[in-house]
């Protein structure tokens, strides 16, 4: 955010820096550096202001494009080309992760990688999601132990379980090829696993799985 006050405080020589094509400053702050030189009584010619309104407008349009792009690269680009790589999608890893588990997104994430014959990725990816079960568990005891959980929407005790999810598709954003256009694997191998982890959730042995969602809606 570009404070008037603080341009103001700069002499004029200051402020043309602002007017070189060559600046690194926000649009806003070229804009209101003319505007400020123009009060102190600077005057421009016809063909240095259309100068200084292509520098405003190049910037709009450089940051418009540096949106776009960032906005492409977390972007899910799914396709039905038959040629295209088969991979699990990311609202399926996403969402089943808030439910069946981070070690169930990460198993998801991991075959991806797999797919893609990236190794070290693949086994990063199953080894973070299988230390997450003991360490959301240990997270969890934590909170408990120290009366931290209450029965609000905000409750601490949902970090552990909304974390684990969102570095999965951290992830999935910085390590897999730079918008990767796929077909949604079958749906097979998910649902087994899901039936697995499922009973697994259920008998919930040790308390492993107590800030799970399912086990908090089934009580």
């Amino acid at each position: 955010m570009v404070k008037r006050t603080a341009l103001n405080k700069l002499s004029n020589k200051e402020l043309e820096n602002y007017l070189n094509s060559e600046n690194r400053f926000v649009p806003e702050a070229v804009h209101m550096a003319f505007e400020i030189l123009e009060e102190r009584g600077r005057v421009f010619t016809e063909a240095e202001k259309i100068h200084i309104q292509n520098i405003i407008q190049h910037k709009k349009q450089t940051e418009a494009a540096k949106k776009h792009e960032e906005t492409e690269d977390w972007k899910d680009h799914i396709t039905n080309d038959p040629s295209a790589v088969k991979l699990y999608s990311r609202t399926l890893i996403l969402v089943s992760s808030f439910f069946l588990g981070t070690f169930f997104g990460a198993v998801l994430l991991s075959l991806n990688f797999l797919k893609l014959k990236k190794y070290i990725p693949a086994a990063f990816t199953f080894l973070f999601g299988t230390i997450y079960i003991p360490l959301q568990y240990y997270a969890y005891n934590f909170l408990v132990e120290n009366n931290l959980v209450t029965s609000s929407r905000h409750s601490p005790e949902i970090l552990p379980v909304i974390a684990g999810p969102i570095i999965l598709i951290i992830i999935w954003v910085t390590t897999m090829p730079k918008r990767i256009v796929y077909r949604s694997q079958s749906y097979l191998f998910p649902i087994i696993l899901a039936v697995i982890m499922l009973f697994l959730i259920f008998n919930n042995y040790n308390g492993l799985f107590s800030s799970y969602f399912l086990m908090r809606f089934s009580q």
